[in-house]
């Protein structure tokens, strides 16, 4: 019996639908860029509108090969501003009509759900925060999630401690919260 490996030749894993592809780009793009990095948001496109539509940017952007590009090019919007709680600014975003989906990529700390029964009680958002940062069990984790216009959702989640490509889970409810922020961003 032959065995296929479900990774390319640069090491990322293939995916088998298009946003799982882009969420899986972007997550290697990510992960180029280090740990301790701000939130990014993409806009994703459809990469044969795109070259048809606007061939200049899609040549720019390597995409004027046909066979070798992705159905959907992420394409990387102006950096959050800093400060700015990530709820409040997603929701002054407006996408265009040539946009077919969004993604964003954050870092978070994570705690197992062990962990749950021993949060204080009567912390603010600032204290939880801080008890999160000082827990032992606490995790690093980059949330990748994406969704496009129809409501088709996925996500990939990276920890720190198994930063590999190999390593990375992806499912279309892993950041439900969050996937539901990043939809809202397409309600009129």
């Amino acid at each position: 019996m032959l065995a296929m490996s479900n990774v390319s030749s640069s090491g990322t894993p293939m995916a088998a639908s298009p946003l799982t592809r882009a969420v899986l780009e972007i997550d290697e793009y990510a992960s180029g860029l280090g740990w301790d990095q701000p939130a990014r948001l993409f806009a994703l496109v459809d990469t044969a509108r795109m070259r048809a539509d606007e061939p200049e940017l899609a040549a720019q952007l390597g995409l004027d090969d046909g066979e070798a590009a992705a159905p959907l090019t992420p394409i990387e919007q102006d950096e959050i501003p800093n400060g700015t709680p990530l709820d409040e600014f997603l929701a002054t975003i407006a996408w265009p009509e040539a946009v077919a989906g969004c993604a964003l990529t954050v870092e978070r700390l994570m705690l197992p759900p062990s962990a749950e029964a021993s949060v204080p009680e009567g912390l603010d958002e600032t204290g939880l925060a801080e008890w999160v940062a000082a827990h032992p069990d606490r995790q690093e984790v980059r949330m990748t999630v994406a969704v496009l216009r129809d409501g088709v959702r996925e996500s990939a989640l990276r920890l720190r401690e198994k930063d590999a490509a190999t390593d990375v889970l992806t499912g279309s409810e892993l950041v439900p919260g969050l996937a539901e922020a990043l939809s809202a961003t397409f309600e009129s």
